[in-house]
């Protein structure tokens, strides 16, 4: 007597199905064999030896169709300059929520500097991240299972879920995507935290006037293009510093900066100097370094310094080598009535009606252009990362997972 066996959607009318299905799920059928002493020649392919089989194979053929949580995890605390060995790949089993939770998974992940800090032992502004924790990360993530009536499967929400597949939420960190936003990763970027650091710090800290001259670092990253193109847009002159001959051409050609310097040029303070000339009322610092020695000198009096990272600083395990220099930076300050005003976004989120009431208009007119820099699967977020640190990516880095 043969038997259909069902699974899913599809039903097996034979016992060669049958085995196709379970041998898919190991190396054959031999060693099924062994284990239930189930005879499974075709003329003893009974209800019995079927019972048998299906309690060894099926929960194997359906563990199999389980999608998985794969994560990572921080494995060690890097000293100096991060590396993959710093993190380490897990696979559990997917969450399952409870009452009031969401299910989420993960379509794009965001990819910052400031995870840097997180990694490390001491404290910090925020809370590091522990030994065998998942890294954190803001995402884009969908409901796909919900428990909690303020969000629907389907849902598309802001989230801080991590580098992960799948994560479970009470819903009160998630906030719903307009449906109608055609690139969901740009609340990642433009419309998430690095284009309200850019807004709040350049016009809440910086306040910038028509005619004033305003230099910015890392001129074509996620915050920096952000902050140029809007002191484009209040009547500044605009000079950035970038890298790659590549990312200077783009911001002046797409992004309308008057110039751009490359930090890789041994003459880099001369050129900045040239460029200008009337020297510097608003500097936007996240870089520091270097560019910081060659800016300094050009600040004007009354000059506005908002500084929301010092990427050039975070893999450091000694003072840089040279002559101590805080003493001639106290006096600048002194001399020039100089405001240097450190940030951290997280205190500006009352700024965030005002900001997407500006930024949306201005991108939808073409006022402000925005870039992606966009690396396929998760298994590959830890050496995207590790590029934040060597100048790899072009524009707002973002995996996407899903």
């Amino acid at each position: 007597m043969s038997l259909p066996h069902k699974r899913g959607t599809e039903v097996f009318h034979d016992k060669d199905s049958a085995l196709t299905l379970v041998s898919g799920y190991h190396s054959g059928i031999q060693c099924y064999q062994e284990a239930s002493s189930v005879n499974l020649n075709r003329r003893g392919f009974t209800l019995a030896s079927l019972t048998a089989l299906s309690a060894i194979a099926l929960p194997r053929a359906l563990a199999a169709d389980t999608p998985d949580n794969r994560r990572f995890v921080l494995a060690s605390r890097p000293v100096g300059a991060p590396t993959t060995a710093n993190f380490r790949l897990e696979s559990l089993p997917v969450p399952q929520p409870g009452e009031g939770e969401v299910l989420l998974r993960t379509r794009y992940l965001s990819l910052d500097p400031y995870m840097r800090g997180r990694m490390n032992e001491g404290k910090s502004y925020a809370d590091r991240v522990e030994l065998g924790e998942v890294m954190v990360g803001g995402t884009v993530s969908e409901v796909i299972e919900s428990r909690n009536p303020k969000f629907a499967k389907g849902d598309l929400v802001t989230a801080y879920a991590g580098w992960q597949d799948y994560a479970l939420s009470g819903g009160d960190d998630l906030m719903k995507l307009d449906p109608r936003i055609a690139n969901p990763s740009w609340a990642l970027g433009v419309l998430g935290m690095p284009g309200l650091t850019a807004y709040v710090g350049l016009l809440d800290i910086g306040q910038p006037k028509a005619g004033e001259t305003v230099v910015l670092a890392a001129a074509t990253g996620a915050v920096g293009s952000v902050v140029g193109q809007i002191a484009r847009l209040k009547g500044c002159r605009v000079v950035g510093i970038a890298g790659a001959p590549a990312k200077c051409k783009h911001a002046v050609e797409v992004l309308g900066y008057d110039a751009c310097i490359s930090h890789y040029d041994k003459d880099m303070a001369r050129q900045l100097a040239a460029a200008c000339p009337e020297g510097i009322d608003v500097y936007f610092e996240n870089v520091g370094g270097p560019v910081w020695d060659a800016v300094m000198p050009l600040l004007n009096n009354f000059a506005r310094v908002p500084i929301c990272g010092l990427i050039a600083h975070y893999n450091q395990t000694e003072l840089p080598p040279g002559p101590d220099r805080i003493s001639l930076m106290q006096g600048l300050i002194l001399q020039r009535s100089l405001k240097i005003q450190g940030f951290i976004i997280s205190n500006y989120i009352n700024r965030v009606p005002a900001f997407i009431d500006d930024m949306v208009p201005w991108l939808a007119a073409g006022k402000v252009k925005y870039r992606e820099d966009i690396v396929e699967g998760l298994e590959n977020a830890p050496k995207a990362f590790l590029g934040l640190f060597t100048g790899d990516n072009f524009g707002k880095l973002v995996v996407k997972v899903s």
